[in-house]
This record gives structure tokens, sequence and C-alpha cells, in this order.
């Protein structure tokens, strides 16, 4: 089950256990990658986006699905193989999930009925979703995406990694389904909250107040709220923390900034205050981590 490609490109594949794989593809190139993998109708998909864009193509070339940043689309027939065939676009990195329906069965003995496509209805159909994630998920996806740790406990880490994005992936209401939902199915309103997304993401250090949020994308407060919970599965805020931690983080390990300057950057006045803001979110300080990553 060797994966192909037509360039030179980052690819990496972790055997978490048999029937159970993650496949991570990395652009950083100017040009287009290509992918191919064998993948049978025994295996459910799970593919996020964590940069960029990608398309995947069946039934050779004549139907396609994108999947773009900060996306996820699931994948499953039981009537049909459905092979990877992947065009991933440049400065683009990807992370797809692989596993049998016996091993995905095994994770929700319990809970086959919450899930839609294990339903009576669904579990002899084939079963696409395509949706946002949640920052949380983005999260971890960059974790097991730039991990640096010792070879010897990579897979370890890269399954409860795997364990922790499947359980967030599925941790959501029902009402979090923007098909379920007639208020987000308003497509005006998607478009506001998306909206409302890229103000406090491009203001992360000095973001506006709900109320002025509200106002600046025509929506009132209330539906703001609702809205974002429902398609970032997360509150305004509690969004906007996770990216700047995510995004603070990454500064650090450029090593081009001091913890000051990052702090600043994502709109803390006082080191002390990004140290303890940092430590809340991955449960240690900035000096640690950077320690912990050269290994030292």
């Amino acid at each position: 089950m060797d994966v192909k490609n037509n360039a030179q490109g980052s690819y990496d594949e972790v055997l978490i256990e048999d029937g159970f794989y993650v496949l991570k593809f990395q652009n950083e190139e100017d040009m287009i990658m290509q992918y191919t993998r064998e993948i049978n109708k025994r295996f459910i998909q799970f593919h996020f986006c964590l940069k960029g864009s990608g398309t995947y193509n069946f039934n050779q070339g004549n139907y396609s699905l994108d999947v773009k940043e900060e996306n996820s689309l699931l994948l499953y027939n039981t009537q049909l193989d459905l092979p990877l065939n992947l065009n991933l676009n440049p400065k683009s990195s990807l992370v797809s999930v692989v596993m049998t329906l016996r091993k995905f069965h095994s994770l929700f003995t319990a809970e086959a009925d919450y899930i839609p496509f294990l339903s009576a209805d669904n579990k002899e159909k084939k079963y696409y979703a395509q949706e946002p994630f949640s920052p949380s998920i983005a999260v971890i996806l960059s974790q097991i995406v730039n991990y640096n740790l010792h070879p010897s406990i990579k897979s370890l880490y890269v399954k409860g990694k795997i364990y922790e994005l499947i359980a967030l992936y599925f941790n959501r209401s029902p009402n979090a389904d923007i098909e379920q939902c007639p208020y987000l199915a308003d497509e005006e309103n998607v478009k506001k909250i998306k909206k409302a997304k890229e103000i406090i993401l491009a203001n992360m250090a000095e973001p506006p107040t709900l109320a002025e949020l509200s106002s600046e994308i025509g929506l009132s407060l209330k539906r703001l709220k609702e809205g974002f919970k429902q398609i970032y599965g997360d509150s305004v805020y509690s969004f906007l923390f996770d990216h700047k931690m995510d995004y603070a983080k990454r500064l650090l390990e450029t090593g081009q900034y001091n913890v000051n300057e990052i702090g600043l950057k994502v709109g803390y006045s006082t080191s002390s205050h990004f140290i303890a803001a940092f430590k809340k979110k991955y449960n240690t300080t900035p000096k640690k981590y950077l320690l912990a990553l050269s290994g030292s």
C-alpha cells in the first residue's frame, strides 16, 4: 500500500495498528504534488486540510472533491473502493486518518447509533461529509505535522493525538450540522459568521468587542454567538485564544523572536501575562517548550 507521487514532496505514513493508518502530506513546493494510494472499501477515510487546499479525484478523474484550509472531508462507501488520488496545492499540508470499519466500530461500540453513517439506514451505503473543523482540532493537527520527537516514540505520540482528534471530531451537538440547522442554512448568515472569524484573526492583538463585531458584520449579538459556536465549535474568544496560542507556538519554533516580542504580537502587554496564557493552553512555559523541542 505504497504512496506514489509525481514530484519530490514530504510524505509520511504512520501505522497506528493493523488496519489503522495516519498519512501526512506537506507540499512546500511551488507546484501541485500528486499522491496516489490504494484504499479499498473496508476503510473509512478522514481528511483534514490544515493549510492551503487539495483535490481528491475519483473514477479516473471524472469526479472530484475539494478540501480547503480548516476543513475536513469524510469518505466511506461500502460498495466501492475509494483509492486516494490527491492533488495537493502549493504551500499546503494535509493529514489523513484511514481505518477499517471494524476498527472504527471498536472505538464507538456503545455510541454506534450516535454516528450518522453507522445507523441502520446508512451502514450499507456511501457516506460523504465535508465541514469546517474547530480550532482545537487545528491545534492537534499542527502537533501531528510539526512534532519533533525521538523516532522510537513517534508511533505512540501520533496514536495518542489521532485518538484525541477522532474524539473531538465527533464531540459536537447534533445542531452543529449546518444542513440540520435552519438558521445556518441561510448562506448569508454563514458568510457573516465567516467574516467575523476573518476580522478577529486579522486583529488578534487588539480584537473588537463582541458588540463591535456584531455591528460590523450586521448580525445580532445572539446570532453571532450561536452561529459562531455552531460553525467553529467554540465561542468567539475561545476560538481566538486557541488561534493566538497556536500562532505564538509557531513563532517560538522559528527562533526569530523572544517571548516578550511574541506576547506583543498576539496581544499581551506583558510577558508574564503571555507566559500564563501559554501555560494555560499547553501546560508548560514558552521557555520549557523550546527546551523540549531542542531535546535539552
